[in-house]
């Protein structure tokens, strides 16, 4: 995992540093040290401090980051998440990727924990989908789950999942799910993408493992629970919001996943602010 945070930290410095910090170079000493604090600026729940220190530590070996709010605690405005020590190059080169990655990661993981904090009591699992920034899946994945919530599929080759345009060119659902299984080891479970209530029934008869119920109102979602029984695991999935989720979790399903939690998360806002007395 680390190794892949450097591969996507390294491109991201190179992205904005290029040849150097033109401005920070001609105005800031080499020798200088600074003492300087991440602060939030409005209620969030923190995501993203290792990444932060890896942007650092690529710019500057010599930058410090002392966590004052870990990953996965909620802070409110005016609170100081870390505090960073070091050379002021260093720590002013560094400052817009590595807030960049953190505004980010903790717009996840707070939009995360209020689906989280609206199912509670339910059996329902807040899940991700694959509806995630290019280049920043596996952060966006770890900021679900710093938010409390579960990790769907890493890629499309992490598991099954039979959707509508699979289920078309195979010539129908039973014979898509037939076809899966000659070439899936049996140690993998088979998802299939169901619109209706017959699909579901289908499903059922020929064994999958889970069924993700797409863009069921909740009387549909309601009867396909009665349908399965238990036989499979159901995943709601379709128009999520923060307004309906609680509903649609007391219907009785396993799983409902927010494509929302990753592709329309707001950045929460932080400052990085130097200490001119330290």
């Amino acid at each position: 995992m680390n190794r892949t945070w450097s591969d996507v930290v390294r491109n991201a410095l190179a992205e904005d540093v290029g040849r150097g910090d033109i401005t920070t170079n001609a105005l800031v000493g080499a020798g200088e040290h600074v003492r300087a604090r991440l602060v939030a600026k409005e209620d969030m729940v923190v995501c993203g401090l290792p990444v932060v220190s890896e942007v650092f530590q690529a710019v500057d070996s010599r930058v410090r980051m002392l966590p004052e709010a870990p990953d996965g605690s909620g802070v409110h405005a005016g609170n100081t998440i870390c505090i960073l020590q070091g050379p002021a190059r260093g720590i002013l080169t560094g400052e817009r990727v590595a807030l960049n990655f953190f505004q980010n990661l903790s717009g996840v993981a707070t939009l995360t924990r209020r689906f989280v904090e609206q199912v509670s009591g339910t059996n329902a699992k807040i899940v991700d989908t694959r509806k995630t920034i290019p280049g920043l899946r596996l952060l966006q994945k770890y900021a679900v789950r710093t938010g409390g919530g579960s990790n769907h599929r890493m890629g499309l080759d992490d598991g099954v999942l039979i959707k509508e345009n699979h289920i078309t060119l195979a010539g129908g659902l039973k014979p898509a799910v037939e076809q899966v299984r000659e070439l899936a080891h049996h140690l993998m479970r088979i998802e299939v993408e169901c619109e209706t209530l017959d699909q579901v029934r289908e499903a059922l008869t020929v064994g999958v493992h889970v069924i993700l119920l797409d863009n069921m109102n909740l009387e549909m979602i309601r009867e396909a629970v009665g349908l399965a029984s238990g036989r499979a695991l159901l995943e709601a999935s379709g128009n999520i919001s923060l307004d309906n989720v609680r509903q649609v979790a007391e219907t009785g399903v396993d799983l409902i996943s927010v494509g929302a939690l990753t592709h329309s998360a707001g950045g929460k806002d932080v400052s990085l602010l130097i200490d001119p007395h330290a």
